[in-house]
This record gives C-alpha cells, sequence and structure tokens, in this order.
C-alpha cells in the first residue's frame, strides 16, 4: 500500500500540477473542454491510463465541464500514485485543448 502524503508534501505537489487544489483526503481539478464530445473523449483516454495504472480517479461529467478526484482510499488519502495519475490527467486535458 502507497503511504499517505503530509499537508504540506499535497501542497507542494498540487502547487506544481495545473488547476489541482485540495487537501490530504483528496485532490480536484474541474475543467472545461470545447464539446461534450471532447469531454467525452478526454474521459476515455482518462481511462485507459488509469487502467494501465491500476488506480482510478472519481470524474464527475456535466456537459463539458468535468471534475476529476484522485485519493487513494485503501491508504485513506492522498498518496503518490494521485499526483502522479494527476500528471497524467493532466497531459490528457493538455492534449485536448
Amino acid at each position: 500500500m502507497a503511504d499517505l502524503l503530509d499537508a504540506e508534501s499535497v501542497r507542494n505537489a498540487v502547487a506544481v500540477l495545473d488547476g489541482w487544489e485540495g487537501g490530504t483526503d483528496s485532490i480536484v481539478r474541474t475543467v472545461g473542454l470545447r464539446s461534450f464530445p471532447a469531454a467525452i473523449e478526454v474521459v476515455d483516454r482518462v481511462a485507459k491510463v488509469a487502467e494501465e495504472m491500476d488506480h482510478h480517479p472519481d470524474i464527475d461529467i456535466r456537459w463539458r465541464t468535468l471534475t476529476f478526484r484522485c485519493s487513494t482510499h485503501s491508504a485513506g488519502g492522498v498518496t503518490t500514485r494521485d499526483i502522479a495519475l494527476a500528471n497524467r490527467i493532466d497531459r490528457i486535458v493538455a492534449d485536448a485543448s
């Protein structure tokens, strides 16, 4: 199991991520895409990455707005696995923009 990050480590990590915020329980990013199909394409790409990493975000889809929430449920909060997944999500969103 991955070790939980402390508050300072989470703050430092989200400071270099694009648009993420949160604390030791979870990190969150909301993005707006140009269209509903573009948003679903991003979700599909994130799903493939999540499967590869065996680490899955919570995803809320509202028309063309997506909210990603990362937390390692088995550890009870944010771990390095969440930061790595957030980085991958950032690259997918950047490619779609």
